[in-house]
């Protein structure tokens, strides 16, 4: 998946589209829409998964709050994450530092930089920067990078 396709648009079906493909379980593929569809119905609120594919092609673009607070509360996101774009790129930002994290190289990175000292986490940060400008990465929009 490129970056652009990485980041929703402000449509709802680009948002619910974002985030089932965003949160997968370890190990597999993506959920499929019964298998949302079940969990939200089986919290209280009944929804269908041809529902749900009707939302993410953009079919239906009206549901209720209920349906959005059931899917909200499946892929654990707050039902602002529909309505407000702030929120939107906030939780998206979490989301692309979580599948990063579950990267198992990030990880040994990551775990190597434990105990050394301030200036060292500087250098090293300043490092992958200078890297990823090299390889044309564009460094986060949501703000400078933090150091590890």
């Amino acid at each position: 998946m490129t970056e652009s396709e990485n980041r929703p648009t402000n449509s709802l079906s680009s948002k619910l589209n974002h985030l089932f493909a965003s949160m997968t379980p370890a190990g597999r593929g993506p959920y499929s829409v019964e298998e949302v569809a079940r969990e939200i119905t089986a919290s209280g609120v009944p929804i269908s998964g041809s529902y749900i594919w009707l939302l993410r092609k953009g079919q239906r673009d009206n549901p209720t709050l209920r349906h959005l607070e059931g899917l909200a509360g499946f892929f654990g996101v707050p039902p602002t994450y529909f309505f407000d774009d702030e929120v939107t790129q906030a939780v998206n930002s979490e989301l692309a530092l979580l599948r990063a994290l579950r990267d198992t190289n990030v990880q040994k990175i990551a775990l190597r930089t434990a105990g050394l000292s301030e200036r060292s986490l500087h250098s090293i940060s300043e490092v992958i920067e200078r890297v990823r400008e090299l390889e044309g990465i564009d460094q986060d929009p949501s703000g400078p990078p933090a150091p590890l």
